[in-house]
């Protein structure tokens, strides 16, 4: 196990304190032995604010038996904040050279495959495909290239698609809060950095090699983001890489922490699950979670945060995403490639894992309104914020 300072602060604090950065088998003691009679009173106190208790309850094994009610709670309560709309976005990647060796990722940079980087304007272009789609919410999405993918890069990328695009976000690595200063200026409104897993010492097994092997860097970064006011920040962690009830917890926290702190940027939780890519088998991952845990924890956080964005990507199969539609998701990706060129169809270089949901934009846009929601393409304007 890493050893950890004396000194920390802010959301390292708080994850030390509660146990949720070290394996945390008191806290799994806990849930396992929530009753039924728990579960009951934290759903009779379900109000969309967050409780560590309320959230323990709700992620633990007796809240199985309650989890359709928990998903009709979940319904109605994303129903009464977003409405029956669902944000529509894309994923365009930039470059699949890394700096890191991260053991869960296809991009690793001891993976031997065809590996491609944009320039800008090939960027632009792909862009552009994205646009004619119909596509006004995009995120720029790198590995780890900072020879290529700098912050001159994406603010020069950033500059060609303002006018194209309503939202434009991003993720990368981290960085600085005097460089998404810079990002925030040039017109980029959101900022998503996943922790991958609050635990340290699996942390430290999973990214052997390279910047990111940092946990505490990476677990600051959040405060680096909020400091210049981005307008969104998205979190979230690799569900595969450890234990999926203490991930929803630290989750929990590390969300809570940055709306109290940062009140002018929205949160956002995502929730990728482990897929298939070059020398990366899901059967070798021994935290593995199953569609009903996944739905369990996607409610029980809505249960606890009536305001947070719940965001999905295609790395689930159309079955699973379609279900997810009606209980609680508020942006979701479609028709996305995870390789930088893919949607020029000119690329073959490889991806950052397999997608599991292959169906067009239009395609699911229609599946969206046969669950009688409407898929929304552009939410928000710019020129709606003034200078």
């Amino acid at each position: 196990m890493p050893e950890v300072s004396k000194k920390v602060g802010g959301i390292e604090d708080i994850l030390v304190k509660r146990g949720l950065d070290c394996g945390g088998d008191e806290l799994l003691e806990r849930i396992e032995s929530v009753s039924s009679g728990d579960v009951e009173r934290a759903l009779r106190s379900v109000d969309g604010l967050y409780s560590f208790e309320k959230l323990l309850a709700l992620i633990s094994p007796a809240a199985e038996d309650y989890l359709e009610k928990m998903a009709q709670m979940s319904r109605r309560l994303t129903v009464q904040r977003f409405g029956r709309t669902i944000r529509l976005y894309a994923p365009l990647y930039l470059s699949s050279f890394c700096n890191n060796s991260c053991l869960y990722c296809g991009f690793n940079e001891n993976n031997e495959f065809k590996r491609k980087r944009l320039s800008v304007e090939e960027a632009e272009k792909e862009a552009e495909i994205l646009a004619l789609q119909g596509f006004r919410d995009i995120l720029l999405v790198s590995s780890e290239d900072t020879k290529h993918i700098d912050v001159d890069y994406l603010v020069a990328l950033a500059g060609k698609l303002r006018d194209k695009f309503s939202s434009i976000s991003i993720e990368i690595h981290q960085l600085s809060s005097e460089e998404y200063a810079r990002f925030f200026e040039a017109g980029i409104d959101g900022v998503s950095l996943y922790q991958e897993t609050y635990d340290r010492g699996k942390y430290a097994y999973y990214h052997p090699k390279g910047p990111k092997a940092d946990y505490r860097r990476r677990l600051r970064s959040g405060d680096s983001i909020g400091q210049v006011g981005m307008r969104e920040i998205g979190l979230g962690a690799l569900l595969g890489l450890a234990d999926w009830r203490l991930e929803t917890l630290a989750l929990a926290e590390h969300g809570h922490y940055l709306m109290k702190k940062y009140w002018r940027s929205h949160i956002s939780f995502s929730f990728p699950r482990i897929r298939p890519a070059c020398k990366v088998e899901r059967s070798k991952f021994e935290h593995l979670i199953s569609d009903k845990e996944l739905v369990q924890m996607m409610v029980a956080l809505r249960l606890c945060f009536a305001d947070v964005g719940l965001v999905m990507s295609t790395r689930e199969n159309a079955k699973l995403r379609d279900h997810l539609i009606s209980i609680g998701v508020t942006r979701i990706s479609a028709g996305s490639k995870t390789n930088p060129g893919g949607y020029s169809s000119k690329s073959n270089a490889g991806e950052q894992f397999h997608i599991d949901d292959n169906r067009s934009a239009e395609q699911f846009s229609k599946v969206i309104m046969e669950h009688g929601f409407e898929a929304v393409w552009k939410d928000w304007d710019s020129g709606f914020c003034g200078d």
